[in-house]
């Protein structure tokens, strides 16, 4: 008999990411991110199938810790990967054996298809981020942060010294910034990672730097003939100070670079190549829309659209926004990419519609685009090549991506699309969660939708059942990202303890178009604020929700407004705000998101030159009215909103006496419910459980006694 969802089902759970198709379209590689056998972090292996599901996926790397990003040879006969391997496996007696001792375990390793084991490629002393194989094989454009071939160089570049001997005082420690964006959540310190781009020979593992410039660079991607790549960069005189980015191509054998916009008032990036070599079909968009409208451009590859209004807009009328952040806790977003289909007419992209994300086509010469997936899923990680690698007039392309449902956890299918664009018959690649799926007894959302200002605003209720029931407010982050028909564990959680729960997109999602995304400007308190509440209201009325058994939660941006409600109302019985926003000054001078860039569009000011306003704004401003019993949740080392978000409104409300517990979370960042440690996340799943149930379920109305360690249980 089927049972409700499980805090500990977190250990389960296999979740498939980063799909890649080899070159003839009939093999698909993909990474398996698992739960390490102590659930205090994961395991991350490449797995291979056939891409018509003939046969099951296997795994076929030693996944000790971490390989990733696998990417077929153009012959198809070799598959490339990044692994942390060497700690596990060879032998270096006078490097460190611990993996956090070093910088350059992440490497690029071949692994021939024939048969036969992996083996290294690169050597770089701080490790690689990222790869892609060039048109003919016989190179990589890497990404890295290392100054130098070897190690030596690279110390010498750094201007580090040799390590002292034994006796001798340690080297210092002190860290001197000259820059904003020195560190970065979940990454901590980054001021030193900076990544350029650089050539590997393929044959000798020979390394060369081909860009390194201040800001860094990103996105490579090779020309069709092989002698030009693309990459983003930001190259404002002070990076730091800008949310900036321009595309640029250098000739692999020169090092001669060529701008292809400049990005001076705009951000584009993650450039692909038309097939013939003559255009780069990049995303983003020019300020002032840049921050809350993402679209693909066309830009003429020699540089000749530079200038200020270069370039083609392919979705310049549609309100579709490519990048748009779908949340889950269980299946693992990605930046959005786009492939130019085989007969070099129309590109393929994805985006959110209606709360569902699907893969569109659009033509490059222009026009509507063609929506090619319909279903209430979200379809994350993807990837298309030409079928048989035959690319021309009249072939399929083969799309292979990871999807995913409310009650259908990620699993990698793959189809084709034609010309016209119609999509065909899907095959189910995976079925690494079949067995955890069968036992849970998944509650489907039911859609919602109301009006709130004039607006429509979408939702979903997850009922506990019939009649009504206690229910639960869910609220996203962002505030500019969107929830839809994606797997969330936490809801389901709830609602098979009786706990309904109801989430929606308010005003300042993604997924409605730029007027939508921009209408919470000035405004993130009391617009979204009433666009949640009349969901919850129209519940009310419709027999759903109970009145006097209601709860409210969020994370992030969504504990910004959990903050700002119930320093509003006194309507609901209890609250969990999660890595929270309390002081919007803090916010803005904090963390990896301190800049004027972000705020001055999001509020027309800055802290330092309006600072009653920005205490207005902020839910610290209301605390002293929060009489409602709240769990405050955050995380020690999240550098997004930082733990002193937590510390401020703690003492304020115990100050007061108010019903209050602070939840610490040592050693995990702003992303603990996503891809925190596995037991950190199934702990999390477990108070938000609990808290819930003693209030809304038992009526209770007094604090519950510290809970004892359940291990996720």
């Amino acid at each position: 008999m089927a049972r409700p969802a499980q805090p500990d089902d977190v250990y389960r759970l296999a979740v498939p990411f980063e799909p890649a198709l080899s070159p003839d379209g009939e093999t698909v590689a993909f990474t398996v991110r698992r739960s390490s056998p102590g659930k205090d972090g994961y395991r991350h292996a490449i797995w291979m199938g056939p891409a018509n599901g003939s046969a099951d996926a296997r795994q076929v790397t030693l996944g000790a810790r971490t390989d990733r990003s696998p990417r077929f040879s153009p012959d198809g006969r070799t598959l490339a990967f990044i692994s942390d391997r060497r700690v596990a496996v060879e032998e270096e007696p006078d490097r460190p054996k611990d993996a956090k001792d070093r910088h350059d375990v992440a490497q690029v390793h071949l692994l021939p298809l024939g048969g036969g084991e992996a083996r290294r490629l690169t050597d770089l002393p701080r490790g690689v981020d990222a790869f892609e194989w060039s048109p003919d094989g016989s190179k990589l454009a890497i990404l890295t942060s290392s100054l130098g071939a070897t190690i030596k160089e690279d110390r010498k570049r750094r201007n580090r010294p040799e390590d002292p001997k034994p006796g001798a005082a340690p080297l210092s420690d002190f860290r001197y910034i000259d820059h904003l964006g020195y560190q970065f959540n979940g990454a901590g310190f980054v001021d030193d990672q900076e990544a350029h781009l650089w050539v590997v020979d393929v044959a000798t593992g020979e390394a060369r730097e081909l860009v390194a410039k201040p800001g860094g660079e990103a996105a490579p991607a090779w020309s069709p003939d092989g002698t030009r790549i693309a990459f983003a960069a930001n190259r404002d005189t002070n990076p730091d100070l800008t949310f900036r980015s321009g595309v640029f191509v250098v000739d692999v054998a020169s090092g001669a670079i060529t701008t292809v916009v400049a990005g001076k008032d705009a951000v584009f990036g993650t450039p692909t190549w038309t097939r013939d070599g003559r255009h780069l079909v990049v995303f983003g968009d020019r300020f002032p829309r840049a921050a809350y409208r993402t679209s693909l451009w066309v830009f003429a590859a020699d540089g000749s659209e530079a200038g200020r209004g270069g370039g083609r807009d392919l979705l310049a009328d549609s309100d579709l926004m490519p990048w748009a952040g779908m949340n889950s806790d269980i299946a693992i977003g990605a930046e959005g990419g786009c492939v130019v289909t085989g007969d070099g007419k129309r590109v393929l992209f994805t985006a959110p519609i209606e709360g569902s994300y699907e893969l569109w086509s659009v033509a490059l010469a222009g026009g509507t685009p063609v929506r090619l997936t319909n279903d209430r899923h979200y379809l994350a990680g993807w990837t298309a090549v030409p079928a048989g690698g035959k690319a021309g007039k009249g072939h399929k392309d083969v799309v292979a991506v990871v999807r995913s449902a409310p009650t259908e956890m990620p699993e990698i299918i793959t189809f084709k699309v034609d010309e016209e664009g119609a999509s065909h018959k899907v095959h189910r690649i995976t079925h690494l969660n079949d067995a955890l799926a069968a036992e849970i007894a998944w509650v489907m959302p039911v859609e919602r939708r109301w009006q709130s200002d004039g607006r429509e605003i979408q939702g979903w209720l997850y009922p506990a059942g019939e009649g009504t029931r206690p229910m639960v407010l869910q609220i996203h982050g962002g505030p500019h990202t969107l929830y839809g028909w994606a797997p969330i564990l936490e809801w389901q959680i709830l609602a098979g303890a009786g706990i309904s729960v109801l989430a929606s997109n308010p005003r300042g999602s993604e997924g409605y178009g730029e007027a939508f995304n921009r209408a919470n400007l000035c405004d993130w308190g009391d617009g979204p604020m009433a666009d949640v509440l009349a969901g919850v209201d129209a519940a009310i009325a419709d027999g759903l929700a109970d009145p006097d058994r209601l709860g409210v939660t969020g994370g992030s941006y969504g504990g910004y407004l959990t903050n700002w409600i119930v320093g509003s109302t006194d309507r609901f019985k209890a609250a969990f705000t999660a890595r929270s926003v309390v002081d919007m000054r803090l916010l803005f001078l904090t963390g990896d998101i301190s800049s004027a860039e972000w705020c001055r569009q999001e509020f027309g000011r800055l802290p330092w030159e309006d600072a009653d306003y920005f205490y207005a704004i902020s839910p610290i401003s209301r605390a002293t009215n929060i009489r409602t019993p709240l769990l405050i949740q955050h995380a020690e080392e999240d550098l997004r909103c930082t733990i002193g978000q937590a510390e401020m409104l703690f003492t304020v409300l115990r100050s007061q006496r108010r019903p209050v517990r602070f939840m610490r979370v040592p050693s995990e960042s702003h992303e603990l419910t996503r891809s925190g440690t596995p037991f950190r996340r199934a702990e999390n799943l477990v108070a938000v459980h609990d808290w819930f149930t003693h209030f809304l379920v038992k009526g209770e109305t007094k604090l519950p006694p510290k809970p004892r360690n359940r291990a996720g249980r």
